[in-house]
Formats: C-alpha cells, structure tokens, sequence
C-alpha cells in the first residue's frame, strides 16, 4: 500500500514540478529521445534565478510546454562545473544542446514566461 501512495506522490510531483538534471543524466535521456538540452546556469544566491524558478519553471503551463521540448539541466556555478567550454557573464544563462553535442542557442537573463516561450520557441 505505501509504495503504491509514493507512486502517486512521484506522478503528481512529476507533473507539477521540472524534473531538473545533472548534464550527465540529461546525455543520458538525450540518447533515447532525441530533445535538445536545456542548460539552465544559476548560482545559489542569484536573484534573478530564483525569481524566475518561482515565476516562470514553478508554472504549470509552462512545465508542460518545457517538458514535451527539452531535457531540463540545472548547472549551479556554486557546486557544479560548466561542460562544453560554456562560458557565462551573468546568471541565469540558458544553454541549448543539440545531440552532437553543439550548441544550438544562447539565451542569457532572466524572463517572463512568454517572452521565455518566444525565445524558446524554434529551438528543436
């Protein structure tokens, strides 16, 4: 009985919330599904970055339409080391890895939920 509630708190926590990665678990998934990669580099006590965690990833509308076009990463400057030779100025960043491992597009600074849609929205 208790695995089967876990199960539900895991599917509902799933599809509330960005299922965010570490690079090497998002090239592992990229393998069998084929998205582009989205790198998003903050560090812990950035503004903007938890700003737009809680008014652009923590939207619902906005997990799902993430969640059907990209991997979600989380780079945190603070603890993790940058793969590719990305290079960053300010956080947040935003990195899109194709599977050749190029980077297909650069999106630095925070944003609103559509105007993060618009800039997002060609990259396959």
């Amino acid at each position: 009985m208790s695995k089967i509630v876990f199960l539900f708190i895991l599917m509902y926590t799933s599809l509330n919330a960005i299922e965010w990665l570490s690079y090497e678990e998002g090239l592992k998934l990229q393998e069998t599904n084929g998205k582009t990669i989205m790198i998003d580099i903050v560090r812990s006590e950035c503004h903007f970055c938890n700003e737009m965690e809680a008014e652009v990833f923590d939207n619902k509308e906005m997990i799902k339409y993430l969640g059907e076009r990209f991997i979600a990463v989380k780079i945190n400057l603070d603890k993790d080391t940058l793969p590719l030779g990305i290079k960053i100025h300010f956080t947040p960043s935003f990195f899109f890895i194709d599977k050749e491992q190029e980077i297909v597009k650069k999106i630095p600074g925070a944003w609103n939920i559509q105007d993060f849609k618009d800039l997002t929205r060609g990259i396959k």
